[in-house]
C-alpha cells in the first residue's frame, strides 16, 4: 500500500530539480536546523527558541536517528525496490523514522511556539522537506508520519525544558545580583 502511494507521486524534471535543492539546503543530518539555531544564538531576542531549536535537534538525533533506526531496521524503499531510478545516491541506513521530517517539525515546532509567524513559515518548509523524503524515494509514508508526529511532540518538549531552565537560571543569576 505505501509503495502504491509512493508510485502514484507525479515526477517531473523541475519538480526533481525543486526537491534536490531543497535536500542540499536541508543537509543530509539536518543541518539547515543547526545553521538556524546558531543565527538565533546571536540575537538576544531570539537566543532562547535557538536554544530549544538545539534541544529539539538533539533530542531527534538520540532517539531517531540512535535509538529508533537501529531497533526499527526498517529497509528503505529505494533498498527494496532497487530499480526506481533515484535522484540521490541510495542510503544506507535505516527507513524508520524519517529524521529529516522531525528535525524539520521539531524546529518548526520551537519556532512557532515561542515566535508564531516565523513558525508557520518553519511548518511550510518542514511539510516540502518531508514530502521531499517521499518523492526521492528514500522514505515511506509512515516513516514521514512517525517522524512529523515525533518532532511536533520534541519539539514542544524542549519548548518546555528550554523554558525551565532558562527561568530557574534566570532566577539564580537575579539573586546572585548577576
Amino acid at each position: 500500500m505505501e509503495f502504491s502511494f509512493l508510485y502514484a507521486i507525479p515526477r517531473t524534471i523541475q519538480l526533481d530539480r525543486f526537491f534536490l535543492v531543497l535536500t542540499g539546503i536541508a543537509g543530509s543530518y539536518g543541518q539547515l536546523w543547526l545553521v538556524a539555531a546558531a543565527l538565533l544564538l546571536v540575537f538576544r531576542k531570539t537566543r532562547k527558541t535557538g536554544a530549544a531549536v538545539i534541544i529539539s535537534y538533539l533530542a531527534v538525533f538520540l532517539i531517531g536517528q540512535l535509538v529508533l533506526k537501529s531497533l526499527v531496521s526498517r529497509p528503505r524503499p529505494c533498498q527494496i525496490d532497487r530499480a526506481f531510478a533515484l535522484l540521490v545516491s541510495r542510503p544506507s541506513s535505516s527507513s524508520f523514522p524519517s529524521t529529516h521530517s522531525a528535525w524539520a517539525f521539531a524546529a518548526a515546532t520551537v519556532l512557532f511556539m515561542m515566535h508564531g509567524k516565523m513558525g508557520a513559515l518553519a511548518y511550510i518548509a518542514a511539510a516540502l522537506i518531508a514530502f521531499s523524503r517521499l518523492y526521492l524515494f528514500v522514505h515511506f509514508p509512515t516513516d514521514v508520519l512517525f517522524g512529523m508526529v515525533m518532532g511536533i511532540v520534541l519539539g514542544i518538549l524542549a519548548v518546555k525544558l528550554t523554558r525551565y531552565i532558562w527561568d530557574k537560571f534566570s532566577r539564580a543569576g537575579s539573586r546572585t545580583g548577576n
